[in-house]
């Protein structure tokens, strides 16, 4: 099948050499997408050579650094798990919590036992009662909305509600390095048979008129821990498809990424796969750059 080299993709490319992104990482991810090795060599080759001779020309602005990039847009320092000295296991503060795989680009750690049984068992119960079609942002007005690629049934906890609620915040604000108080509440969502929640980024659109509105409450989202509940029989991993890693749901696991501005070029693209056998319990945590309100 013949692969044809897009605009897209060549901006996409540009994107992450200006990000800091090195070529090999750029062309490894390529072919993780499904771009032949030889397609994406060539369309990687050209695309930032005839991207230096417009620099070299004066056509277009040097790419700025990865750390000028997160400033622009608010979002020097975000949440992230230090992994110096490549560790197996990471203290949680009340419990220790194995490191399963790291990725670097896009920033992703997935996590084995954050939460006990129990605390999975508990935040279900404790969920169930307050289930409703769960929303999404609806970025034209800084309200919500139902959306059809969305097809779960959730809740939330405010943020403290209860011991069991304080101890998992604080478990995660340890891990992560991020003020508890900069958290969002924690979101209960249940995935029954065929539902979904289709590729998304977590983070607001910058260039969506209710975005200002949104951000009022602590600004910008910089980073997501999504926590396995339950174990349905088949289907509902995560999936992040920049890179083509799907993320099993195994109860008490959990993966955290984080995004250092709103843009595509963080390839925190992700989704929830749909629901083949069983039922999937998730808990979701957003971390925003201040003190969400």
């Amino acid at each position: 099948m013949t692969q044809t080299v897009t605009p897209e993709l060549r901006q996409w490319i540009i994107e992450q050499s200006s990000a800091g992104c090195m070529p090999e990482a750029v062309l490894e991810a390529m072919v993780k997408a499904g771009w032949r090795p030889e397609v994406a060599e060539v369309a990687l080759e050209q695309t930032l050579r005839e991207h230096l001779k417009q620099l070299g020309a004066g056509r277009v602005a040097a790419p700025a650094p990865a750390h000028a990039l997160a400033q622009e847009h608010g979002t020097a320092r975000v949440p992230e798990i230090v992994l110096s000295g490549s560790p197996r296991r990471l203290d949680a503060g009340d419990r220790m919590v194995d490191v399963i795989v790291s990725v670097s680009q896009p920033r992703v750690v997935v996590l084995g036992g954050l939460l006990s049984d129990e605390e999975c068992e508990a935040l279900i119960a404790a969920a169930k009662p307050r289930l409703a079609r769960s929303l999404t942002v609806q970025t034209a007005t800084g309200g919500e909305e139902l959306n059809p690629d969305r097809t779960s049934n959730g809740m939330f906890f405010g943020r403290g509600e209860s011991a069991l609620i304080q101890r998992i915040e604080a478990r995660i604000a340890r891990l992560v390095g991020w003020p508890v108080e900069n958290g969002e509440g924690i979101q209960v969502l249940n995935y029954q048979v065929g539902a979904e929640y289709k590729p998304h980024y977590d983070y607001f659109d910058p260039e969506e008129p209710g975005t200002p509105t949104i951000l009022k409450r602590g600004g910008q989202r910089v980073g997501t821990v999504v926590m396995y509940l339950n174990e349905p029989a088949r289907g509902g991993g995560t999936t992040f498809p920049d890179i083509g890693l799907e993320v099993a749901p195994v109860r008490g696991n959990a993966v955290f990424f984080s995004y250092n501005r709103p843009h595509p070029g963080t390839m925190s693209l992700h989704g929830g796969a749909p629901v083949l056998e069983g039922e999937k319990w998730v808990a979701t945590k957003w971390m925003r750059e201040r003190v969400f309100e």
